[in-house]
């Protein structure tokens, strides 16, 4: 579980497509040029979680877990908001979440500015990196911290 279910979502964007299996709650980035136009089936916009900071275009948090399943065997899970490798995914752009998708090692605090790190995960240190919002709270017992998403 990389999300608590205590989020706000003022915006959110459904023209992304997501070409390999990942947990929902980190930050994802658009794949070279994020597709092109304002058409809603453009193949070529594509989101990842970027491998390094260096360069990453983040566009949101990401809300769907991508899975990578025989369908012909089992269905998605609509109540874990699964998504199928290849398939469209929910970017939150604006609003708040609490994950635990954080960059190990980091004690963030109220007020402090959340970048985006390596992998998707959300960290606090702007070297390199794209600025993603900002935390609301600490780390509780479970590794998980408060974050308001403002990606314009």
């Amino acid at each position: 579980m990389a999300l608590k279910s205590d989020r706000i979502e003022l915006l959110t964007d459904v023209s992304f497509f997501m070409n390999t299996a990942a947990e929902r709650g980190g930050v994802v980035s658009a794949v070279g040029s994020g597709g092109v136009g304002s058409s809603m089936d453009d193949s070529d916009a594509v989101v990842e979680y970027a491998t390094s900071v260096s360069g990453a275009k983040p566009l949101g948090v990401l809300l769907s877990d991508v899975v990578d399943l025989d369908l012909t065997r089992q269905h998605l899970n609509f109540h874990q908001d699964e998504v199928q490798v290849g398939g469209k995914v929910t970017v939150l752009r604006q609003g708040q979440v609490t994950t635990d998708m954080l960059v190990s090692g980091i004690t963030p605090g109220a007020g402090d500015v959340a970048y985006v790190g390596a992998d998707g995960l959300i960290g606090t240190s702007s070297t390199n990196a794209a600025k993603v919002g900002q935390f609301l709270s600490g780390l509780d017992a479970d590794g998980f911290a408060k974050v308001s998403v403002q990606i314009a």
